[in-house]
C-alpha cells in the first residue's frame, strides 16, 4: 500500500483523486494500478451500513459460529452460577430461588454449546417462571442477557395466531432477535428470547380443543418446533407485509427461551391438588403444613396443564421457576437498593439539572404503602413516582432551585389531587 513519501509521485485516488499528501493511506488494487485512499473506504462502509439497514434481507450472512462460539461460549469466560447470581442481586431485590434455578439453567445451556461432539448430547434447558405482576420476571431474563452480552428479545405471545389468522405468524418471535443481533444469523443463534404472557395462550378447558383456537392451543402447537430445536425460515421484515421477500433461515437449537406468565388464578388450582387428595386421620395434620399465603410455592407441571398448557409445551419447558409476591420490606429495597432503582433514576434526572434530589425516609413508606393497597408490585412503584414528581419535573428545570427534598406531606398531596388514592 502506499503511505506519504516522495516516491509516489504520479499515484491519487481513483475515487476522489487525492495524493498520497493528503490522505493516510492508498490501498492498491491487485487487478492493475488503482488504488483507493482510507477516507474513500469509510465513505463506502457508511453507505452499506445505511444500505443493509433499508434492506436486511440482502445482507450477506457471516460465516463465524466456530470461531464466535469459540470465544464468547467457552467455558473459561463463561461466568459460573454463583457470579450470575451475584450480578442478578445488583438489579433484583429477593426472588432468592429463582435466581438459583436461572443461574444454573443459564450456565448449563451456555455450556452446553461448547461441549465436544462425543455419545452424550446434552439438551437444553428453557425456562418458564410463574409469578404475579411486578415481581421481576422480565428483569431477571434482561439482567442475564446484559451480563452475558448476548443478544435478546422480547416477545408477548397475546398477539400470536396460527399461519393464515390476523395476528403474528409463530416465527414472528425470532425477527426481533435477528434485529437485536443486527442480522447476524450466528450471533442470533446464540441469543435469548423471552415470551411473555405465555399464561394467555392457554386453551380455554383441560380437554383438547374440538373447534378452531387459534390464538391458544393452535400457538401453542407451534411453538413446539422452535422450543424443541428446528431450522426455521425467518422473513426478516414480517412474514405478510411482505410475501416476496428472501427468508432467513435460522437454527433454534442453541437459542434460549425463556417464558413467564402471571398465571392468575393457578393458586386455586394448587390448592384443590394439596388440599383434597388427603384421606384419613392425617388429612388435617397434612392441611396445616400447606401454607395460603403463597401456594406458587408449591406449584407444579401438573397444575400448568390444570391451568391450560398442553403437556408437549410443558416437556419442553423442564425449568419451572416460581417468583414470590413483594412484601413490604422487599418493596422498600426496591426503591432504594438496585443499581437502577427508580429513586436513583429519579436523582440523576434532576442532577443532570444541577439540583439534589432527597427522598425522606417517610416518603418512600407512603410509596410502598400505596403500592401494597393497588397489588401491582414494583410496576406500582414507578406509577406513584412518576406521580408525584410530575409537577417538580415540570417547574424545577425554570428555576434556580439547587436541592428538592420530598416529604410525605407533599406526596399525599400530589396523590390525593390525582385521585389515586
Amino acid at each position: 500500500m502506499a503511505k506519504k513519501s516522495n516516491s509516489n509521485q504520479g499515484i491519487k485516488c481513483s475515487f476522489c483523486g487525492k495524493e498520497p499528501s493528503y490522505t493516510d493511506i492508498l490501498v492498491p488494487s491487485p487487478l492493475g494500478d488503482t488504488y483507493i485512499c482510507s477516507e474513500c473506504v469509510d465513505q463506502i462502509e457508511g453507505l452499506l451500513k445505511d444500505y443493509y439497514k433499508e434492506n436486511p434481507s440482502l445482507r450477506p450472512v457471516t460465516n463465524t459460529k466456530k470461531e464466535t462460539d469459540e470465544t464468547a461460549t467457552g467455558q473459561k469466560a463463561l461466568p459460573t452460577p454463583v457470579e450470575i447470581r451475584e450480578f442478578l442481586d445488583q438489579y433484583v431485590i429477593g426472588q432468592e430461588d429463582a435466581k438459583k434455578y436461572l443461574s444454573v439453567a443459564v450456565y448449563n445451556h451456555y455450556k452446553r454449546l461448547a461441549q465436544d461432539k462425543d455419545d452424550v448430547d446434552i439438551e437444553k434447558s428453557n425456562i418458564i417462571m410463574v409469578g404475579p405482576t411486578g415481581t421481576g420476571k422480565t428483569l431477571l431474563a434482561k439482567t442475564i442477557a446484559r451480563q452475558l452480552d448476548v443478544p435478546f428479545a422480547i416477545v408477548d405471545a397475546t398477539v400470536l395466531t396460527e399461519a393464515g389468522y390476523v395476528g403474528e405468524d409463530i416465527e414472528s418471535l425470532l425477527v426481533r432477535l435477528l434485529q437485536a443481533a443486527d442480522y447476524d444469523v450466528a450471533k442470533a443463534e446464540r441469543g435469548i428470547v423471552f415470551i411473555d404472557e405465555i399464561d394467555k395462550i392457554a386453551r380455554k378447558g383441560d380437554n383438547p380443543s374440538i373447534t378452531r383456537d387459534v390464538s391458544g392451543e393452535g400457538v401453542q402447537q407451534g411453538l413446539l418446533k422452535l422450543l424443541e430445536g428446528s431450522i426455521v425460515n425467518v422473513p426478516p421484515n414480517g412474514g405478510r407485509k411482505h410475501p416476496e421477500q428472501k427468508m432467513i433461515a435460522v437454527d433454534t437449537k442453541n437459542i434460549l427461551f425463556i417464558c413467564g406468565g402471571a398465571f392468575d388464578g393457578i393458586e386455586r388450582k394448587i390448592a384443590h391438588r394439596l388440599n383434597t387428595h388427603v384421606v384419613g386421620f392425617t388429612g388435617s395434620s397434612v392441611r396445616s403444613k400447606v401454607g395460603s399465603d403463597n401456594y406458587l410455592k408449591y406449584i407444579a407441571p401438573q397444575d400448568l396443564k390444570s391451568f391450560g398448557l398442553i403437556p408437549e409445551i410443558i416437556g419442553r419447558l423442564p425449568v419451572l421457576v416460581h417468583l414470590d409476591p413483594l412484601d413490604r420490606e422487599a418493596l422498600l429495597r426496591v426503591l432504594t437498593e438496585p443499581k437502577n432503582a427508580i429513586t436513583k433514576q429519579y436523582e440523576k434526572l434532576f442532577a443532570m439539572d444541577g439540583v439534589k434530589l432527597v427522598f425522606l425516609p417517610e416518603t418512600l413508606e407512603f410509596i410502598v404503602d400505596k403500592a401494597i393497597e393497588y397489588k401491582l408490585g414494583a410496576r406500582g412503584l414507578r406509577t406513584i413516582v412518576e406521580t408525584i414528581m410530575m409537577d417538580p419535573m415540570y417547574e424545577t428545570p425554570s428555576t434556580d432551585i439547587k436541592e428538592l427534598i420530598i416529604d410525605r406531606e407533599f406526596a399525599e398531596e400530589k396523590i390525593r389531587k390525582a385521585y389515586i388514592g
